[in-house]
């Protein structure tokens, strides 16, 4: 069963990343946020398990944070018990799980032989596991150091109003498009910011045109 699945790891993967990302222009906002997300992002768990599956022992590693967040959540939304530890387990749990498997990831891409749709597929979701990556750095820098990120688009100071924001500003930060109305004002978030920029450049210049010049080369033959 799931040697079966694990031909569509990458597809199921990249799925569950989508509805995270652009879950909220479908659902109403209160609904997707504490109901739905959740559940995204524990489907988003249980696809990086399926992905990094022949690691048996990594692969028991994200079981049992698999667990321990979804222990976490129940207990949220049964005791509407929520702060900034809890938060910062969560993003802790998250960025080791989107560290591991966008290791994977490129590890897999890179040593790919021939490029096939799998690969490319693969390709676009390590980027987008990037993304993800500096999301939970910046709240967690934010959680930490507060206003460390000044945002121009809400006038509250309340974290709870500000992941949707430092999501978007992970994403521009990593595409390099900076239109200036989040600025990270301490140096914590400054160097942050550099070093997410590099890495979305490196992995555009290094690993896509590696993936590239494969698929030229077999083209060719």
């Amino acid at each position: 069963m799931i040697n079966q699945l694990y031909k569509y790891r990458f597809e199921t993967f990249l799925t569950s990343q989508l509805f995270i990302l652009f879950g909220s222009l479908f659902f109403p906002q209160d609904f997707y946020e504490h109901t739905l997300l959740p559940i995204l992002y524990l489907t988003s768990i249980a696809a990086g398990i399926l992905m990094i599956s022949k690691w048996k022992k990594l692969m028991w590693l994200f079981v049992g944070l698999f667990v321990i967040t979804a222990l976490i959540f129940s207990s949220d939304a049964i005791l509407k018990f929520q702060n900034t530890k809890t938060l910062l387990i969560r993003l802790s749990i998250y960025f080791i799980f989107y560290f591991f498997v966008t290791w994977n990831i490129i590890q897999q891409v890179w040593r790919a032989k021939k490029v096939t749709k799998n690969v490319i597929i693969g390709l676009i979701s390590g980027y987008v596991s990037l993304g993800f990556l500096a999301f939970f750095l910046f709240m967690s820098i934010e959680l930490i150091t507060p206003n460390s990120f000044q945002i121009g688009l809400i006038n509250s100071n309340e974290i709870q109003a500000k992941p949707d924001n430092i999501l978007y500003y992970a994403y521009i930060t990593l595409l390099t498009i900076g239109y200036g109305e989040i600025i990270p004002t301490t140096a914590i978030a400054q160097k942050s910011a550099i070093l997410v920029g590099l890495i979305g450049q490196f992995y555009m210049v290094i690993i896509t045109a590696v993936v590239i010049e494969k698929y030229i080369r077999h083209s060719a033959k």
